[in-house]
């Protein structure tokens, strides 16, 4: 597995696939090696020292990389697939469109290379010229030398089939049913009670939309705070616009990353959770969000409506007055927010689920695979 920042975390969606995939894999029978990335900075100190060689089953190998956000992604991905050429593998996972840009070197080799493109991470809002332009050499270099591409949604995939001409596999991502939690952690740190607080759970970047929201809720007539739980990610400008908008009103709290039993409060106690994105993949924390059983105000791009359907409330992409209105309406009326509760849980969790995404993406691996393995004599199975 190779596009990571690091395992086991949080930071991102990427590293939520690449934890559970693995770690199902590795029940499965398979060996899964895990090139996190290491760097100077203070969070990638604490993750990797407090890690052994192995986690799941799953041996993590650190590279080595700089603190420059802009080399960041390139450098390892460069030394990791150094590294791997050396690792006799059967197959070699890409994920994001970053960590492509070296996809043909193992290519070259004649490994069998697999690629998940988590979203168009070109569009982001947070990266600059030289950045977009990186990624998308990426997205091209994927289309022309990975023996599979995975997408998360069908919009992608029409995406690569209209711009490409490339025919890629729709594999969504899974999510298992939890254990509701009550409030405990959360009310003894940030005071929070069941009902009494509206979630936004995602890294802080501008296409998560997050400057809508605080700008919609500040309008709000409501005793109700609104939580933010996420880090920054390459974006320490727009950080500081967050940090500034919500000094302003006492009702918001910002957490920083939130992790374990922090984390399940969080989602389990909310009176509504929000992602009012302008860009995405497939939000994993929207899966979780419904998996809690919570209602659930979503901005209406189609990586949004195709994973809620009618179960969750819909707004105008970058509408501040539309996610107003929408997010007025729920606060005055908590009878159509508990119908939305009542059938969110049974309706994400009977629609994706973990294990069907490693049995269609372990198919992927052995597509060609056996074809090769055939042809060297060496597969008995």
């Amino acid at each position: 597995m190779i596009g990571h920042k690091r395992i086991p975390s949080r930071e991102g969606g990427v590293e939520i696939v690449v934890d559970e995939l693995s770690t199902r894999l590795v029940r499965l029978g398979c060996q899964v090696d895990a090139y996190n990335r290491y760097g100077r900075h203070t969070a990638g100190r604490k993750f990797d020292e407090r890690r052994g060689k192995y986690y799941n089953g799953i041996r993590l190998i650190t590279i080595p990389t700089p603190k420059s956000s802009a080399l960041n992604a390139i450098v390892y991905s460069f030394l990791a697939v150094i590294r791997a050429l050396f690792g006799r593998y059967d197959v070699i996972h890409f994920h994001a469109e970053g960590p492509c840009i070296v996809l043909w070197i193992p290519k070259l080799f004649g490994f069998h290379v697999v690629a998940t493109i988590h979203g168009l991470d070109w569009q982001r809002a947070k990266w600059g010229n030289f950045a977009s332009s990186m990624l998308k050499l990426g997205e091209k270099t994927a289309v022309r030398h990975a023996d599979e591409i995975i997408v998360l949604s069908q919009n992608m995939r029409e995406y690569f089939q209209q711009t490409y001409g490339r025919d890629t596999i729709l594999i969504p991502n899974g999510i298992e049913r939890p254990v509701i939690k009550k409030a405990d952690l959360i009310t003894k740190q940030y005071g929070l009670k069941k009902d009494e607080y509206i979630l936004f759970l995602a890294r802080i970047v501008p296409e998560k939309g997050l400057h809508y929201l605080i700008e919609a809720f500040k309008k709000s007539d409501t005793d109700k705070k609104l939580v933010i739980a996420g880090g920054n990610s390459h974006s320490n400008e727009y950080m500081k616009e967050i940090s500034a908008m919500a000094a302003t009103d006492k009702r918001i709290i910002m957490t920083d990353f939130i992790h374990g039993q922090c984390l399940e409060e969080l989602y389990s106690n909310a009176y509504l959770y929000v992602l009012p994105s302008d860009v995405e993949g497939m939000a994993l924390t929207l899966l979780e969000a419904m998996s809690y059983g919570n209602c659930c105000l979503v901005s209406d791009i189609k990586e949004n409506t195709e994973v809620t359907e009618e179960s969750a409330v819909t707004f105008k992409k970058g509408s501040v007055k539309d996610l107003g209105i929408k997010l007025d309406n729920l606060l005055k009326n908590p009878q159509k927010v508990m119908e939305y509760k009542e059938k969110s849980q049974d309706f994400i969790c009977g629609k994706y689920n973990w294990d069907a995404v490693v049995e269609k993406t372990l198919e992927r691996y052995k597509r060609k695979s056996i074809k090769r393995y055939k042809r060297m004599g060496k597969w008995s199975r």
